[in-house]
This record gives C-alpha cells, structure tokens and sequence, in this order.
C-alpha cells in the first residue's frame, strides 16, 4: 500500500507536452508519484479541475495538499526540495 503522505499525484495526458515534460522530470529524478491518466479515466479530469479550478493540465498534486498547474521544472524541482524529495 502506498503512503499518500508522501504521494505525490500527477493527472495528465500523453498528448499534453507539458505533461509528458513533468512526467519525464519525476521519472528522472526518482520521485515516486501516482500517475492519473486523463484518456483512461476521463472521470478524472473532473477532479483535477476541482483541485485546480481550472482545465489546463498537467495538475501536480503534492503531500502537503498544495498543487501546481503547467508548472515549469524549475517550480516542480523548487517544491520537491522544499518537502525534501530531492
């Protein structure tokens, strides 16, 4: 079972850049994250749009409950460090 205090959860798709340039920083760098696959459950969208309030993706959720929306590496390598991560 995973630990969500510490799981970080990416809602996503393959055809979205920005999400498979995020995906690919968490893949580099060892983090461990749950990935939500927008074309597979597209149920899910709703929620991140609940997390977010809006409709761009990706949506990165971390364990301290705080979210990035299209963020760029350098803010999901800056929140990374800030929870001790990386």
């Amino acid at each position: 079972m995973t630990d969500t205090s510490t799981q970080i959860t990416m809602f996503g798709a393959e055809w979205c850049r920005d999400c498979r340039r995020t995906k690919a920083q968490l893949d580099s760098l060892g983090v461990n994250y749950r990935y939500v696959d927008l074309e597979a459950e597209p149920d899910a969208a709703d929620i991140a749009r609940e997390i977010s309030g809006r409709t761009n993706i990706p949506v990165v959720v971390y364990p301290d409950a705080t979210h990035h929306v299209e963020p760029s590496n350098d803010d999901v390598a800056a929140k990374l460090r800030e929870l001790s991560l990386i």
